[in-house]
């Protein structure tokens, strides 16, 4: 596959903040300082090689927008700000921790975790839902950059985000969602084709 038939994602999930030990889609927590850091050397390291990004593309929470700020005036870049990308919203359970969650509703908790396609936390957005909006989100983006001839993105999103796009590149189960990884602080590349068909960065042809 040729690289002009593809647009490329780097997707650099926010890193520590002041409530990670929770669930948190739409509570706008702050960066912790060690957070903060992880970005700056996961960007630092990227920069070493012959990157070319031509655009940043942010969550609107703080704990991805403010650093994506930052970056774009660095890196002296246009900066779109995309609620779709926002963390899936966790309704009732924003802010709480699986323990205390655990506590409270253990079997609810349990079914979750096991079919998330099946079972949604009380008054939280569904899972597919939740695909609509980022897919969506992508599909969007997709049209802005072929309209300025971009072909290379910096994405600076959440843990949710890029375990979906993960599921769906590797054409699993949308219950497999919790069981995909995605580190604080770190980059994960995807390719779009123009079939909108989402692919790691590992099973494109370069």
């Amino acid at each position: 596959m040729k690289k002009f038939n593809v647009l490329k994602f780097d997707i650099l999930r926010h890193g520590e903040t002041t409530l990670s030990h929770t669930l948190r889609g739409r509570t706008d927590d702050d960066l912790t300082e060690q957070g903060w850091r992880d970005m700056q050397m996961t960007i630092q390291q990227a920069l070493q090689s012959p990157l070319q990004w031509q655009l940043i593309v942010t969550s609107p929470l703080k704990r991805c927008a403010q650093f994506a700020e930052q970056l774009s005036q660095q890196l002296q870049l246009p900066l779109i700000y995309q609620s779709g990308l926002q963390e899936m919203d966790f309704g009732d359970w924003e802010a709480q921790s699986t323990a205390d969650l655990y506590a409270k509703s253990p079997q609810l908790l349990a079914d979750f975790w096991q079919f998330p396609t099946r079972y949604t936390p009380p008054n939280a957005e569904s899972l597919l839902d939740f695909q609509c909006r980022v897919l969506d989100a992508i599909e969007m983006l997709q049209l802005q950059m072929r309209e300025q001839n971009w072909t290379h993105a910096l994405l600076i999103s959440h843990g949710g985000v890029i375990k979906l796009l993960k599921c769906l590149a590797k054409q699993q189960s949308l219950d497999d969602i919790l069981t995909q990884s995605a580190p604080l602080g770190q980059l994960n590349s995807f390719w779009l084709n123009r079939e909108k068909k989402i692919l790691l960065s590992e099973d494109v042809m370069q």
